[in-house]
């Protein structure tokens, strides 16, 4: 039976009650796990999310002493931490919706539904939400890079077909010429060679999806492997 992923969630709320009964109800739902990290304030928190951003999603008060929620949200998004976010409210309003939809907060919850099934699902959804977000991200970063491998690829084979073609007469020539000797070998393995190169240009000007992989640190390759 595969093991179930863990699901790590950073609380911040100053009331320490209410803390432990989020972390109660969320441990007691099946068959998901939840993890929860509770902080007091924005700024334990933002030291937390530094110290460890493999955070799944925030859940956060909106009222919390010396800042707010949006307050602490616009300090994450200067620093470029991009977790979902979920408020925790004592009632809806429809001043904060358009601020959260302003920000970009994936939802906000009354507190009394945090003893309800509602505060799980509505954890996994925003969850799910944000994979399916980072599945088109990663998808259009991968069309945008393959149009300029193309671009590239056909301005490199323009300049490489005068040379390739010249090389490739030569070689068939010399063939012709030391059919009987030693030479044969060595210009064997030379028109191999420049046959190899040829297919992986091919393979290069015909390319449909990113065949870039990781090389050395940030640097990329292009896998033209025939597997």
């Amino acid at each position: 039976m595969e093991k179930q992923t863990a699901i790590h969630v950073l609380l911040i709320e100053d009331n320490p009650d209410f803390a432990k009964l989020v972390d109660v109800f969320l441990r007691k739902h099946e068959p998901d796990q939840f993890l929860v990290t509770w902080k007091e304030n924005g700024v334990s928190a933002l030291t937390e999310l530094e110290r460890n951003p493999a955070y799944d999603v925030i859940l956060m008060d909106y009222f919390l002493p010396g800042q707010n929620g949006l307050e602490i949200t616009r300090q994450l998004h200067d620093k470029y931490i991009r977790t979902p976010i979920v408020f925790l409210t004592v009632n809806k309003d429809f001043d904060l919706a358009v601020e959260v939809m302003k920000l970009g907060i994936e939802d906000y919850l009354v507190k009394e539904e945090i003893s309800t099934p509602v505060l799980p699902k509505t954890i996994l959804n925003v969850i799910e939400r944000q994979k399916l977000r980072e599945q088109l991200t990663a998808l259009e970063i991968s069309q945008k890079r393959l149009e300029a491998i193309r671009e590239l690829v056909l301005q490199i084979t323009d300049e490489l077909r005068l040379p390739l073609d010249e090389m490739g007469t030569l070689i068939t020539d010399l063939y012709r010429k030391h059919e009987e000797d030693n030479l044969k070998t060595y210009l064997t393995i030379i028109r191999d060679n420049l046959q190899r190169i040829e297919k992986k240009i091919e393979k290069l000007k015909h390319l449909k999806t990113d065949k870039t992989i990781p090389y050395i640190k940030d640097i990329r390759m292009f896998d033209l492997s025939d597997g």
